[in-house]
């Protein structure tokens, strides 16, 4: 063997040995679920999917969140696509990536009798799906501990989400003693989720730490949002604590109000001496695809926000903020958003500090609109406020809620209206008996339980889903052409260059 033959082996040797000693830092994918809700309102079609499934079952992710029953009434109602078909399209194309559903006790704005989660986790399961993350807006393990046992019995693997917020209440102590309680459960992994994108890399630097501890040895990821700008700079922290699974999406459905780009935080643990479990090549392939849906269809693409401090003080989803200022709006006072962000946070103080996550930022939110309206602090009440001090969307938040201001709510007819209320509480077989019949699949029924039967009839009456070619120009121009019926003339222009053909008749 030659010196330089010698030289070259020994070198590509060491760093053989370097590189197997460096950490891994593993990846889930979020952009088909947490990505597409946070910047395109659930509106991604199963068309704009299927021609990069296979590509990102290529890129080496340790799961990829698929499915949320949101999802179910989204495609129905709007995009008139059957959300069963969409996943039965999509699961063979993806053979190698577990696929991950998320849905929660009190993540919407009803509270659904278990059977409807029983049979969802069931029917998601039969599709193929193998993992369920799970989430609570109080981080309440009762609840969580149903879920689980209810999870498990569908043959999914069960993730416990631990919300994260800000408050005096809510230490590190507070998110290692909800670990603890969830890791009890016997739970596949947990997961420090922050919806509202308020953690910062100094919060990181010691909470990711004690979520670890807490852990002991069970796999915990991060899933954090970029609202303030600092998505990519709290994962790093994480993973210099040692969270080596975070959870990132693919532009352009990364950045803003959604996950951090897999790609800059790639970038950056590489740089930082650890090795990325990913490959980029096919990852690419994805966003260059979404990138040209994108620009075809005019749907919005994730930039990273400028750093706004307020986003840490009323805690308001970003979304949010625009449904707020409409309510203002509508009533002449759009002038007066900071005033109700401001309000916003003296409500959420007054109903005990509550995470800032679906439904309860919404109730906080709408609450403090009315305040800033009427002139005057719980003067009038949404009926969810109502709910909320009674106790019916978790019992901790009517603990803890301000007993003045409880008592101010709850002095009112309307509130004993209310308390009378029965929670709904249907079996499986009253759900069957109500939105079923002779040869209607379990499927439908849930289908027929979150819009109706009408609606379900339209959908089915709308045909197959679209398949998309935006990453072609080409094949999208002949299929935009296929539509057209006798057509006389075509004329294409871009820039300098044009070009027209007309149909004319031969000469005989």
């Amino acid at each position: 063997m030659s010196s330089l033959r010698r030289a070259y082996v020994e070198r590509s040797a060491r760093l053989a040995i370097v590189e197997s000693d460096m950490k891994e830092v593993r990846f889930v994918d979020t952009t088909l679920r947490d990505g597409q809700q946070s910047l395109w309102a659930y509106g991604m079609r199963t068309g704009m999917m299927l021609p990069i499934a296979a590509q990102m079952d290529e890129a080496g992710f340790e799961a990829i969140e698929f499915g949320a029953p949101i999802e179910l009434a989204k495609c129905v109602r709007e995009l008139r696509e059957n959300p069963w078909d969409r996943y039965r399209l999509l699961v063979p194309q993806i053979k190698k990536t577990p696929l991950r559903l998320i849905h929660g006790t009190r993540s919407g704005f009803a509270i659904y009798p278990r059977a409807v989660h029983e049979l969802y986790d069931r029917c998601m399961a039969a599709v193929g799906i193998s993992q369920a993350r799970i989430s609570d807006s109080w981080n309440d393990a009762a609840d969580w501990a149903w879920r689980v046992k209810q999870a498990r019995k569908a043959g999914l693997k069960p993730i416990i989400n631990i919300i994260y917020t800000l408050s005096p209440r809510h230490t590190d102590e507070y998110y290692a003693q909800r670990t603890r309680e969830a890791l009890r459960l016997n739970v596949y992994r947990v997961c420090l989720k922050d919806p509202g994108g308020i953690l910062t890399p100094e919060r990181a630097k010691t909470l990711a730490p004690a979520v670890l501890a807490a852990a002991n040895g069970t796999t915990a990821e991060l899933h954090t949002h970029c609202t303030t700008g600092l998505g990519t700079l709290c994962c790093l922290e994480a993973v210099q604590a040692g969270m080596m699974s975070i959870n990132t999406a693919i532009p352009p459905l990364a950045d803003a109000s959604s996950n951090p780009s897999v790609f800059n935080v790639a970038m950056n643990a590489r740089a930082m001496g650890y090795r990325p479990l990913l490959h980029e090549e096919p990852i690419r392939i994805v966003a260059k695809h979404f990138t040209a849906v994108a620009k075809q269809e005019r749907l919005p693409i994730g930039k990273t926000p400028e750093y706004d401090y307020a986003q840490y003080v009323h805690q308001i989803p970003g979304g949010m903020i625009s449904n707020l200022r409409h309510q203002l709006r509508r009533v002449g006072m759009e002038n007066k958003i900071d005033q109700t962000l401001e309000e916003a946070a003296q409500v959420r103080a007054d109903f005990g500090y509550p995470i800032m996550v679906t439904p309860l930022s919404q109730f906080v939110g709408s609450q403090a609109a009315i305040n800033v309206i009427v002139g005057e602090r719980y003067k009038q009440v949404t009926d969810q406020t109502i709910e909320y001090a009674i106790g019916v969307w978790g019992k901790e938040g009517a603990d803890l809620m301000d007993s003045n201001v409880k008592d101010k709510i709850l002095g009112r007819p309307r509130a004993r209206e209310i308390a009378d209320r029965k929670l709904p509480q249907q079996t499986l077989r009253e759900l069957r008996r109500k939105h079923g019949g002779q040869g209607v699949s379990d499927e439908e029924i849930l289908l027929r339980f979150f819009t109706s039967k009408d609606d379900v009839e339209q959908m089915h009456s709308a045909g197959p889903a679209r398949i998309y070619t935006a990453h072609n120009p080409l094949l999208t121009l002949i299929e935009e052409l296929t539509k057209q019926t006798h057509p006389h003339a075509v004329y294409i222009q871009k820039g300098a260059f044009s070009l027209r053909l007309e149909k004319r008749r031969m000469p005989t």
